[in-house]
């Protein structure tokens, strides 16, 4: 596995190879944004690790630049911005995780393999909901015939409420299910809320039948029935 890590605090960099490195990871390396950037749009990574606070171009400006242009490799923020404002904005750019500075390696490594166990099951599995159709095979989303861009997370999130479709799917569920939290915490709800919300917004916001609701106290649920 491939793992490119934009960082630059040298200190933090080194520690973060010598440890992906040990764990079976190829790690490649660098300290700015420039050639962060370079780097990740034009190789196959198969996930970034990536700090915010970067020389020459932010953190968030390469994450929005690898969204708009179609990268759908995983990225997993590593930042020292711990408010929910900053989690939000990080998820909005395209991160697909985020993890506060400073971290424990046993959690980096496990929010890795999380990230990388996409497409690990039922490869061959194609699930519908309506008009709304996932493919597992080929990671690609469609509604009424049409293709939709979702991040890693939002595909993920997708995918658990397609195979939960017409049942309620708390956060709790997800938090397990998707981050493999054990302990809940409210800014993990927080941070479930932006992902439906912009997932929902992907998949109803240009059919007049919605699928994604919001079952108060609850949770939600994906079905054809409006609410």
């Amino acid at each position: 596995m491939q793992v490119l890590v934009i960082e630059d605090d040298e200190k933090l960099a080194k520690s973060l190879e010598q440890g992906l490195e040990t764990a079976g990871y190829s790690v490649t390396r660098t300290r700015t944004g420039e050639d962060g950037f370079y780097l990740a749009s034009h190789n196959p990574f198969d996930i970034v690790l990536l700090d915010i606070m970067l020389p020459g171009r932010s953190g968030l400006e390469i994450l929005s630049s690898l969204r708009q242009s179609r990268h759908r490799t995983p990225v997993l923020v590593l930042t020292a911005k711990d408010r929910v404002n900053d989690r939000v904005q990080g998820l909005d750019a395209g991160a697909d995780d985020y993890l506060v500075k400073p971290f424990a390696f046993p959690e980096l490594l496990a929010r890795v393999r999380a990230l990388l166990r996409r497409g690990k099951v039922d490869h061959h599995a194609v699930l519908r909901c309506a008009d709304l159709e996932l493919d597992s095979s080929t990671h690609t989303v469609r509604r009424a015939g049409a293709p939709m861009s979702l991040t890693m997370r939002e595909f993920e999130i997708l995918e658990y409420l397609l195979r939960n479709a017409a049942q309620v799917v708390t956060r709790e569920m997800l938090a397990h299910a998707i981050w493999k939290e054990v302990t809940r915490h409210t800014p993990l709800d927080n941070v479930i809320d932006v992902h439906i919300a912009r997932l929902r917004r992907k998949i109803d916001d240009n059919s007049p039948l919605k699928l994604l609701h919001t079952v108060r106290g609850l949770g939600f649920i994906l079905r054809e029935e409006a609410t």
